[in-house]
Order: structure tokens, then sequence, then C-alpha cells
């Protein structure tokens, strides 16, 4: 008898969804495994199927793309919180991190938070991909698509990471949060602003640029 596995794909983009069901069917076909999967294409969504599957029966196993329309109230952003979360309430989950980001600012902030049992560039993705990944994080984790083992080797020599605050400070300049409000909203003075700021432009090495570049630049590394 197989033994079934709670899987959910958080994932807004249809044809990436119908690849991990395609891959997961075709994995129950050659294994031990069935699977029972669920489907959340936002962080609002991904949230409370979270919550539900918790309290009923847990998740085994979590697909989760990066870039998600955030929640409502703005409290979370992206994949990479959706993981921060599941770490903290099913620390027994094992996650896939699925991203086009190839950047190694973004990368890095992903695994010093997360540390995902599979981590796959898109790109990269082919059905017996997809089957190897899967198959790997169910028996011997971790599984990185060729892209993410040669992008280990540079960030290697690197520390870089964004906390949660920095993310929350770029997303509030990115949707033009006057300097004012921004106490109101982060657990920061104005002072503690300006110093988050300098920071960020020295890690993205931009110290002379305004704001403007620093948002620009965030988009373009994948952090808002």
């Amino acid at each position: 008898m197989k033994k079934k596995l709670e899987v959910l794909i958080v994932d807004d983009h249809p044809l990436i969804v119908d690849a991990y069901q395609s891959a997961l069917l075709h994995t129950s076909s050659i294994s031990k495994y069935d699977f029972e999967i669920s489907l959340a294409k936002d962080c609002d969504s991904a949230l409370q199927k979270i919550g539900e599957m918790a309290l009923e029966k847990g998740i085994d196993v979590i697909f989760l793309d990066i870039r998600l329309p955030p929640s409502e109230e703005n409290k979370i952003f992206s994949g990479e919180d959706i993981g921060l979360q599941v770490r903290e309430i099913l620390p027994k989950t094992k996650i896939i991190i699925s991203t086009t980001f190839n950047d190694n600012y973004r990368l890095n902030s992903i695994f010093k938070s997360i540390n995902p049992e599979g981590f796959l560039i898109k790109n990269d993705i082919t059905p017996q991909e997809l089957v190897t990944a899967i198959q790997i994080v169910i028996e011997d984790p971790p599984y990185y698509s060729k892209t993410i083992t040669k992008l280990l080797r540079k960030l290697a020599s690197q520390n870089l990471i964004l906390d949660k605050i920095d993310r929350e400070l770029l997303y509030e300049l990115s949707i033009g949060t006057k300097m004012k409000d921004l106490p109101t909203i982060l657990p920061l003075s104005i002072a503690g602003v300006e110093k988050r700021k300098r920071q960020l432009k020295e890690l993205f090495d931009i110290r002379k640029k305004g704001d403007r570049e620093l948002v620009l630049i965030a988009k373009e590394k994948g952090f808002i």
C-alpha cells in the first residue's frame, strides 16, 4: 500500500502548477507514494491553506513560488515570507522553492532565511527534473537545480541578507509612502529609517544615489 503525502502548491502561474501536478502524478506511478494535492495562488490563500492543513493533516511537501501577490494587509510580501511561516508552524514540512530569480543577493537571502530542501530556477525546469527533484526531496534532500548549484559556489564567499524590516521598508518606498509616515508602519524612528536606507545603499553599492535608485535596484534584484 502506498504512503499518502500531503502536498501544497503555491504558485499563480497555471502552466507551472500543471507541470507540478503532472510531475507528482508521474512520481506516484513509479514510487511508493501517492499525493493529495492542494493549491493556492497568492499569499492570503496560501496562509489560509497552511493554517487549515496544519490543523487537519499537516503538509509533507510545499512548492513555493517566491514572487506572489502580497497579502491584502501588506504584511506578507512574497513566497519567502510564506516559507518563514511554514518553518515556524510546520518545521517538518519539506519546502521546494521555485523562482525566476537568479541574482546572488536574492538567492542568498532565501538560503539564509529558509534553507529549502529543494531549490529550482524555473527556466531550468523540465518534466524529468521535476520528478527527480520530488523524489530526492522526499527521500534524501536537498535537491538544487544546475543553475542554483553554480550560483551557490558564488554565494559561498558572501554574507548578504535582507531581513523582513529591510524588505518592508523597500516595499513602502516603492509605493510612495511618505518619510514622515514610515515610523507608524515600521518599528523604526525617522533616524532608524535613514540608517537602514544608508545600509541598503551600501549593500547595493549605490551609496550616493537617491531613494528612486534604491527602489529600482531592489526591484531588479527581486526583493520587491
